[in-house]
C-alpha cells in the first residue's frame, strides 16, 4: 500500500495470499492447506487475466476502440435514462441503442436472468453506469426517463419464485413510480401479451380485457403485470406522472438467455445440437414472433411520443408451434427429430397482436422479417455453443437460470 512504497494502493498477489493466511491464523495452515489456498488464488488470478486478455483482444479486433462508437449529443439533448432489467435480453439491446444515440444510461439489474456479458462492452464508458440491485428496494437518483423492464419473462423463470415475481411487478413498479414522481421523469412499463391470458378474441386489441386464470401457474406473471398497469394509470391520474405502457408479444433475437425455456431458444439450441426438438402438446397453438430490433424501435417510439395509453408491440405474422419448429429445422439444416410431450397447464391456444394503435399513434410496425431474424438468432446461438459447450434446454417446469449461463 502507499505507506509501504506502493503509491497506487494496489494489493499484489503475494500480499493477498499472505493476508488470507494471516486471517485464518498461521497455525491453521499446514503445508497441504497452504498449497490448496495458493492453488485457489492462482486459479482465480488466471481466470481474471484470461478474461482481461480476451477483452483487450476484442478491443484490438474492434480497431483498437475500447467501446462501440456513440453519437456526440449536446448537453441540452442528452438524457439520463434508467433501464431496470438492463442486463437482460431486451434491456441490453435497448441499452445499446440509447448509448449509441449519445444518452447517459444507468442499468439496474439483480442478475437473476441478466448477464454481465450483455453489457460488458460498455463498462467503463463515461456515459454508462451498472448497478447490481433490485427494484423491490427504493432507488434514489436523478433521471429523465425510466424504462421499467425488470421481471423474469419466461414461464420456467417467473414460476421458479412466484412470490418474488409478484413483488417485482408490484413493489418494484411502485418504487419506480415513486422515483418518477419525485424527479418528474417519464416512465415506460414493459407489460405483456400475457395480460390477455388465453384470449377469446383474436387478434387481441388493447381494448380486450383478457381471459386470465387468477390462480393458475402463470398468474404470478399475468396478474402481476395487470396490477402494474393499474398502478401506472393510478399514478398518472392521481399524481400526474407521465406514463407509457407497452404490451409486448413474443420476442426473439441475440442475447436471449440460453436456458430461458422459450420456444425459439429451445428449438434452435436443440436443433444445433442434433437433439430432439420438443413440442408441448399437439403444436396447434399459435404465436406471433417479433425480432428484438423491432421491439427496441417500438419502445423508443412509445417513450418519446405523445400517446400514453397501452400499446401492443408485436409482429402479426402468426405461426403454429408445429410450423415454427419446421422453419427452425430447415434453417439449421439439422438431423433432429420433432417430438411431442404433454401440454403445459394454461398454455394459451392462440396469440396475435392487433397493432392498429401502434401504427396510427406512434408510427410503428415490424420491419424485420421473421425468417431474417431467425437466421441472425441461429448465428448467435451457434456462437454461444462454441463458447460454452453443450447447452441443455430448460423444460416447462419452474427452473432457476443456470449459474454457468449467468455471466
Amino acid at each position: 500500500k502507499a505507506a509501504h512504497g506502493n503509491p497506487s494502493g494496489a494489493v499484489s498477489i503475494e500480499e493477498s495470499s499472505s493476508a488470507m493466511k494471516a486471517a485464518h491464523g498461521a497455525s491453521a495452515f499446514g503445508s497441504d492447506q497452504t498449497l490448496k489456498l495458493d492453488a485457489a488464488i492462482a486459479r482465480e488470478v488466471r481466470s481474471q487475466l484470461i478474461s482481461e486478455v480476451k477483452h483487450l483482444q476484442d478491443n484490438i479486433n474492434n480497431g483498437g476502440k475500447i467501446w462501440p462508437p456513440v453519437a456526440n449529443l449536446p448537453e441540452s439533448q442528452r438524457k439520463r435514462i434508467l433501464i431496470t432489467g438492463g442486463a437482460g435480453f431486451v434491456g441490453s439491446n435497448l441499452c445499446d441503442r440509447l448509448m449509441m444515440e449519445g444518452h447517459e444510461v444507468i442499468v439496474l439489474d439483480n442478475m437473476f436472468t441478466g448477464r454481465k456479458k450483455n453489457v460488458q462492452h460498455w463498462i467503463g464508458h463515461p456515459h454508462f453506469q451498472m448497478i447490481i440491485g433490485d427494484v423491490v428496494n427504493p432507488l434514489y437518483m436523478e433521471v429523465d426517463q425510466i424504462y421499467h423492464l425488470a421481471c423474469p419473462a419466461s414461464p420456467p423463470h417467473y414460476q421458479y419464485n412466484p412470490i418474488k415475481t409478484i413483488k417485482t411487478s408490484t413493489e418494484g413498479t411502485l418504487n419506480m413510480l415513486g422515483l418518477a414522481k419525485r424527479v418528474k421523469a417519464r416512465m415506460l412499463l414493459t407489460s405483456t401479451s400475457e395480460i390477455y391470458g388465453d384470449p377469446e378474441v383474436h387478434p387481441q386489441p388493447e381494448t380486450y380485457w383478457g381471459h386470465v386464470n387468477a390462480i393458475g401457474p402463470r398468474a404470478c406473471y399475468d396478474e402481476g403485470k395487470r396490477v402494474a398497469e393499474t398502478m401506472m394509470y393510478a399514478y398518472k391520474k392521481q399524481e400526474g406522472v407521465d406514463v407509457r405502457v407497452a404490451r409486448i408479444f413474443n420476442t426473439f433475437g441475440p442475447r436471449m438467455h440460453p436456458n430461458d425455456g422459450r420456444v425459439v431458444s429451445n428449438f434452435i439450441i436443440q436443433a444445433l445440437q442434433g437433439k430432439p426438438m420438443t413440442i408441448y402438446g399437439e403444436g396447434a397453438q399459435t404465436r406471433s414472433f417479433q425480432y428484438v430490433d423491432d421491439l427496441v424501435n417500438g419502445l423508443m417510439k412509445l417513450m418519446n411520443g405523445d400517446y400514453d395509453m397501452p400499446v401492443n408491440l408485436g409482429n402479426p405474422d402468426e405461426y403454429t408451434i408445429k410450423d415454427f419448429a419446421t422453419v427452425i429445422h430447415k434453417f439449421t439444416d439439422t438431423n433432429s427429430t420433432i417430438i411431442h410431450m404433454p401440454a403445459t397447464e394454461d398454455d394459451p391456444r392462440q396469440r396475435k397482436p392487433d397493432i392498429t394503435i401502434a401504427k396510427s399513434k406512434i408510427g410503428w410496425q415490424p420491419q424485420v422479417a421473421v425468417d431474417e431474424g431467425i437466421r441472425k438468432t441461429i448465428d448467435y446461438f451457434r456462437k454461444e455453443l462454441m463458447d460454452t459447450g453443450e447447452i441443455i434446454p430448460t423444460g416447462p417446469d419452474a427452473s432457476r437460470p443456470k449459474p454457468d449461463m449467468a455471466n
